[in-house]
C-alpha cells in the first residue's frame, strides 16, 4: 500500500465517522458558511492551524504558504476570496465580527533561506534592499511586519480585526505577538 492508498483508507474512516455523527457539511447555498476568520499560516506540516487552534470545519478559512507570510500572491488570493463573497452576496464579516489571524511559528524553514536573497526577493516581489524589513530571521518581528502589511491595505474593511500569533513548535503553545485590534481605527 502506498501513501495515497493509506490516506484514502483514512478518508473512508473519516467520512464514515462524520456521516454517523451527522457532521458532514452538505453543499450549502452560501459561499462562506460560518466563516468568522481567515487564518494565514505556514505550509509546514507541524503547524496545521486546524489542529493548533482547534478549528472545526466551517469555522475559519485557512490559507497556507511558505512562512505564513503576507506576499503579493497571498494578497491576490484574499482579493479573490473577497470577490467570491461579493458575487455570492456574502461579504465576510458583513453580519458581525471578522478576524484575520497571522499564525507563524518558531523554527520556520523560511529562515534557512536568509542566505538566498534572490529567492526571497522573488517570493516577496521586492528589491533586495527591502528584504531586511521583512524580518525573515526573526519570527516575532515577522509576525508584526505582516500584521502591519495587512493594516496598510485600504481595501480591507477597517472594522475587521487583525492579530498576529506565534506557535512554538517545541512547546505546542501559541503566543499573542500582536493582540486583536481593528485593522484601522477611526
Amino acid at each position: 500500500m502506498n501513501n495515497l492508498d493509506d490516506m484514502l483508507e483514512r478518508n473512508k474512516d473519516f467520512a464514515a465517522q462524520q456521516s454517523a455523527a451527522g457532521t458532514l457539511m452538505p453543499s450549502l447555498p452560501r459561499a462562506m458558511p460560518n466563516v468568522k476568520a481567515i487564518i494565514i499560516g505556514c505550509a509546514d506540516m507541524r503547524v496545521d492551524p486546524a489542529h493548533v487552534l482547534g478549528i472545526k470545519p466551517g469555522e475559519a478559512g485557512v490559507m497556507r504558504n511558505i512562512g505564513g507570510r503576507i506576499t503579493p500572491g497571498l494578497l491576490e488570493q484574499l482579493g479573490l476570496l473577497g470577490r467570491i463573497g461579493e458575487v455570492a452576496g456574502e461579504i465576510p464579516g458583513g453580519g458581525g465580527e471578522f478576524h484575520i489571524i497571522v499564525l507563524q511559528h518558531t523554527d520556520c524553514g523560511i529562515t534557512r533561506l536568509a542566505g538566498d536573497p534572490s529567492m526571497l526577493t522573488h517570493y516577496f516581489k521586492l528589491q533586495e534592499e527591502e528584504l531586511k524589513a521583512r524580518a525573515v530571521t526573526d519570527a516575532r518581528a515577522a509576525v508584526a511586519v505582516d500584521v502591519a502589511s495587512l493594516r496598510a491595505i485600504p481595501a480591507l474593511p477597517g472594522k475587521w480585526l487583525v492579530s498576529g500569533l506565534l506557535y512554538d513548535v517545541a512547546t505546542g503553545l501559541v503566543e499573542i505577538v500582536v493582540p486583536p485590534a481593528p485593522i484601522r481605527t477611526a
